[in-house]
């Protein structure tokens, strides 16, 4: 199995988002559900600049989506791109049977 250009690029975008232990940690705080981010800020003892920076990384990446409500942002996860990026790795796995073995020789 290949992975497509369109898929590889948002694969790279996602590990780019999942790459900064903030935004890890509001992808923990996200698992059980919607958040307002004024819970978000409590939760993780953070400026709502700094929160909101994170949020656009992870929203970008497709990860997590939001609505207002007022003057508050909701957050929660989107499943979806989990199961894409769970995809997109295994398609960049090595293929069934490969393997590298000391007794090639490819420049003999």
């Amino acid at each position: 199995m290949s992975i497509a250009q369109q898929d590889l690029t948002a694969a790279v975008r996602m590990c780019h988002a999942l790459s900064d232990e903030t935004r890890v940690a509001l992808v923990q705080r996200l698992r059980s559900g919607e958040r307002c981010v004024c819970e978000l800020m409590d939760q993780l003892d953070a400026a709502q600049s700094r929160l909101s920076f994170h949020l656009k990384v992870l929203r970008e990446a497709g990860i997590v989506d939001c609505r207002r409500e007022g003057r508050w942002a909701y957050y929660w996860l989107r499943p979806d791109a989990f199961d894409d990026l769970t995809n997109a790795l295994k398609a960049l796995g090595p293929t069934p049977g490969a393997r590298a073995t000391a007794n090639a020789r490819c420049c003999d």
